[in-house]
């Protein structure tokens, strides 16, 4: 019986995804009730196997439903996780795909490279892209569709695969190739995509650039506020950081952008506009939000292989050294 509560409580993992491994928070695991029925698919399908994009929904029909009620407890207790999810669900989709690379952990571990050391830890533990998709929802956002029929990676995106990530201190014409090279060229998905920032914080670190600059009376404030508490964590979105609106893009308007990436969107003639649009049509931003991020679960530029993990951190039957030591000889 106890077994198979532990099958039933990892359903399908971070991003598209990925089956069998979706850790269900403790309030849903409590309850057996909710729990989804055990996975009838074996678990060691390994590289080149297909999975359709309703593989999740036959295996466990009621899985969204019973992640969208785990999410209601969890971020009643912490509203910060549902940042912390969407930015965790980015950072394993844009490097190489949705394949819940990010969450292998062990040397070699995309944890342990760059924007990556930041990731909010109970988002990590909590994982999947499902779960994004319901915070995005339990905050007043957009519901947007997933694909589902993806593989779990074997190893870790190459660091420089992760260090393609956008940069907080990046102007538009670095964004735009950024984006580009992930087949999202549209200035429009770049404004949405940076909608995410609606909810959040970020830490002094992140900003400093944009506060020791001055350019304006926000940005003074930035630099005194992290003088007098240098573990100050500030909203990203000034009126509203705990909903999913379009006040972000007001924030920018009025030059309260927190970001140096966030201020360069109403400084370029290809994004100003769409900023002005978003910031007066919120029913704009949720659609091309929602838009943007189904393109992104879709996004494998390596194909869709890899495998069912057991187990959300680590590969099956391999240890993670193996799989980093196989990417450095590669690299070589």
């Amino acid at each position: 019986m106890a077994a198979a509560m532990a099958r039933s409580s990892t359903a399908a993992a971070l991003v598209a995804i990925l089956m069998v491994s979706l850790l269900l928070s403790p309030a849903l695991s409590a309850s057996s009730a909710l729990l989804p029925p055990a996975l009838s698919v074996p678990l060691n399908a390994t590289v080149g196997a297909n999975l359709s994009d309703y593989f999740t929904v036959a295996s466990c029909p009621n899985l969204e439903q019973a992640i969208f009620l785990a999410m209601f407890q969890v971020l009643r207790s912490d509203i910060s996780i549902a940042a912390g999810l969407l930015r965790l669900y980015f950072h394993d989709c844009f490097p190489q795909g949705c394949d819940a690379s990010i969450l292998l952990q062990g040397r070699g571990s995309e944890q342990q490279m760059g924007n990556n050391l930041t990731l909010h830890p109970k988002a990590l533990q909590l994982i999947e892209q499902l779960r994004a998709q319901a915070a995005v929802k339990w905050l007043g956002g957009p519901d947007y569709a997933v694909a589902q029929g993806m593989l779990d990676s074997v190893g870790p995106a190459s660091a420089q695969e992760v260090g393609s990530l956008p940069a907080q201190t990046s102007d538009v014409p670095k964004l735009l190739s950024t984006f580009a090279s992930k087949g999202f060229g549209d200035p429009t998905e770049l404004v949405a995509f940076s909608g995410a920032h609606t909810i959040g914080v970020a830490r002094c670190d992140s900003f400093r650039d944009r506060a020791l600059k001055r350019e304006d009376v926000f940005a003074t404030l930035l630099l005194i506020a992290c003088a007098r508490n240098p573990g100050l964590m500030q909203p990203l979105d000034v009126m509203t950081w705990n909903l999913f609106d379009n006040k972000y893009l007001w924030d920018l308007k009025n030059r309260q952008g927190v970001l140096t990436s966030d201020m360069a969107l109403i400084k370029d003639a290809r994004t100003a506009p769409i900023v002005d649009l978003f910031a007066q049509d919120q029913n704009a931003i949720f659609a091309a939000f929602a838009k943007t991020m189904t393109k992104l679960s879709h996004f494998r530029p390596h194909g869709n292989s890899g495998e069912i993990r057991r187990n959300c951190f680590r590969a099956n039957g391999r240890r993670m050294e193996e799989e980093a030591d196989e990417g450095l000889a590669a690299s070589a």
